[in-house]
């Protein structure tokens, strides 16, 4: 690995503009979004420049790295704060600042009747900067340092109008859940120090060959805890939804492109770990299986645009967990699907903030309809989003879903029919929800009230959307042509970096099966929502599990039953106890003390005869005692 000083330069620029925007106040009120966008554009300049410079170079002296200072050095565990470059990271660094940067672009116009917008493109910057430290550092804890900036600033943007107590919960909602998984993260960590002496990827890469296979699996479950947490994965997954009561911008950021794929970064980057942890590695496989049907389940009954479109993230992103429990067959195309989402699903995001802003802010897409006549580019943006992320050919989806489609086929055995034919149910529900989503929205009849008149968004809003929807067209096949992005991403995975030899189903009987899901899925929302009547009121009287859909599959009620209630039950207890063991003790000890002075208080008369009585009981006594002592 070769040396740069460079690539600090990556994160200084945003948490330069991070600093200065939130230091200087209203004074930056005027050019703080300005200020803010060009920095997260010079940042994707620094990563182009970087990926420029690393194409020059052969591919064993690709990476780079960079250390900062010393950061710890007690005994044994010395950890420098240092940065990594290498094929991986380089993909995330160019989706963080490249996507980012659209983000910014977009909500210069989306956030600027908001009189707190130069503190909200801070908190933007700060997010992207704690975005790229995450995948830079090269340790454990540097990314850990990068992890927990990543919680702060989303919970910063998520409660960003916390002047409404729902949005101020649902931030509290998050930050609470995320925090329950980033305990996964330290502990992998003090495990890999105290079993492997080390917390920096190249050493537990190099003591895992030796390490034991208790220790890895440990370290391995832990990972996949903090993954959970930070992409919204069972059983983790309820804060997802709340969380959309951000503005529209924070949804495309870190709910599409960036924070909730951190956690398929991690176990990628820890591949070594899972490849030499089998009992990691499938449960890392189970967890992305569930969680890939249970946000398509949820997605089905969602009437919010908004947050049809964070259950859908939610099952996206349970296959890139189950494409990377696959192993090295599947880390690449993992990667593959993790970036052509963040095109087409932050383009979608960006689409809902859209016709939000020509609906009076109306996310009930059952008071939508129609609305391509009268926004016909955030329509066909939109729509080219659509067709990416249900699989239609030549879209980005169809080549990344459906990799990961075959690779779980290609397990082999039972569990290979079993993952398979989970993943071509996901898609069919994909593709019925997501048609549901679009007929609602753009091609049914008009169901909006008459206040209400939609337009098309200005230049600065549709034209990230539309710089996103050609990546949505145009990613998958780029990626794909001559294993582009597998062999790129081959060195980071080393000598484990091949795919599975059998074959239960030829790519071409896969793409069969998988389209034939999509036309069942499309078919079934047409005929339900565009050849039907469809009601501006959600019908109540509905079967029993589209009611439990709406309620996001019992989730919160589950945390609550389980884990809430029995907590205040327990905190509760332990109150008690502590009032009446820790504080009855104390205060007994108290009362012992006052008791006893008052006895002795009775004994201090004043007058003299007393105590001259005291001193010949006294003395008799001694005397007496004296001569027991003596016979």
């Amino acid at each position: 690995m070769t040396t740069s000083t460079s690539l600090v330069y990556l994160i200084a620029l945003p948490l330069f503009g991070a600093t200065i925007l939130l230091l200087a106040g209203r004074r930056a009120d005027k050019w703080g979004h300005l200020l803010a966008t060009a920095l997260s554009a010079s940042s994707f300049g620094v990563g182009l420049y970087q990926l420029s410079q690393m194409l020059s170079r052969p591919t064993e002296e690709r990476a780079v790295g960079q250390k900062l200072f010393s950061w710890i050095n007690v005994g044994t565990f010395n950890v420098d704060a240092g940065l990594l470059l290498d094929q991986l990271s380089i993909c995330f660094v160019l989706l963080i600042t490249g996507v980012g940067t659209l983000i910014h672009i977009y909500s210069i116009s989306y956030m600027s009747h908001d009189e707190n917008r130069r503190r909200f493109f801070a908190y933007l910057n700060l997010f992207i900067a704690a975005m790229l430290l995450l995948v830079l550092g090269d340790s454990y804890l540097n990314l850990y340092v990068g992890w927990e900036g990543v919680g702060l600033a989303s919970y910063l943007l998520i409660g960003f109008w916390n002047q409404k107590p729902a949005y101020a919960t649902a931030s509290k909602k998050a930050f609470v859940m995320n925090r329950i998984g980033d305990m996964g993260l330290s502990f992998a960590i003090m495990i890999a120090f105290a079993t492997l002496g080390t917390v920096s990827f190249s050493g537990v890469e190099e003591a895992s060959h030796t390490a034991s296979k208790a220790a890895l699996t440990a370290i391995g479950v832990m990972l996949l805890v903090a993954a959970t947490g930070k992409s919204a994965q069972f059983p983790l997954q309820a804060w997802l939804g709340d969380a959309m009561a951000g503005p529209t911008p924070v949804s495309a950021l870190i709910h599409a492109a960036t924070m909730v794929t951190a956690g398929v970064y991690l176990i990628i980057r820890s591949n070594f770990i899972f490849d030499a942890a089998p009992t990691a590695q499938l449960l890392v496989v189970i967890v992305g299986a569930i969680t890939l049907l249970f946000g398509a389940f949820i997605g089905t009954a969602k009437d919010d645009i908004k947050k049809a479109l964070a259950a859908s993230t939610m099952s996206q992103i349970g296959y890139m967990i189950l494409g990377a429990g696959l192993g090295p067959a599947g880390y690449a195309f993992a990667i593959m699907h993790l970036l052509t989402h963040g095109f087409f699903k932050a383009g979608m995001f960006l689409g809902a903030g859209s016709v939000m802003h020509g609906m009076n802010d109306q996310v009930d897409m059952r008071r939508y309809g129609a609305l391509r006549k009268f926004m016909p580019i955030t329509f066909i943006t939109f729509g080219l989003g659509y067709l990416a992320i249900i699989g239609v050919p030549p879209f980005a989806g169809f080549y990344s879903k459906d990799l990961i489609i075959e690779t779980a086929f290609n397990a082999g055995g039972v569990k290979g029919i079993l993952l398979g034919s989970t993943a071509l149910l996901g898609a069919a529900i994909t593709a019925f929800y997501m048609t549901r989503v679009m007929v609602l929205t753009f091609t049914s009849k008009e169901r909006w009230e008459e206040n209400q008149h939609p337009h098309e968004s200005p230049i600065l809003m549709w034209l990230p959307m539309a710089i996103l929807a050609i990546g949505s067209v145009t990613t998958g096949f780029l990626f794909t042509r001559g294993d582009a992005l597998a062999n790129w991403l081959n060195p980071v995975f080393g000598e484990h970096g091949e795919g599975h030899e059998e074959h239960l189903f030829e790519p071409i009987v896969v793409s069969g099966m998988a389209l034939v899901a999509v036309a069942i899925g499309v078919a079934i929302a047409i005929m339900k929502y565009q050849l039907s009547e469809v009601d501006s009121v959600a019908p109540q009287n509905v079967s029993i599990f589209t009611r439990i859909a709406r309620k996001d599959l019992m989730q919160d009620s589950f945390n609550e039953a389980v884990f809430m209630r029995p907590g205040q039950k327990l905190t509760s207890l332990l109150v008690r106890g502590d009032e009446s063991v820790v504080d009855g003790a104390v205060r007994g000890i108290g009362r012992t003390a006052l008791g006893a002075g008052a006895v002795l208080r009775k004994t201090q008369t004043g007058f003299a005869r007393s105590y001259a009585a005291l001193i010949l009981i006294g003395a008799i006594a001694l005397i007496a005692g004296i001569w027991v002592v003596t016979q």
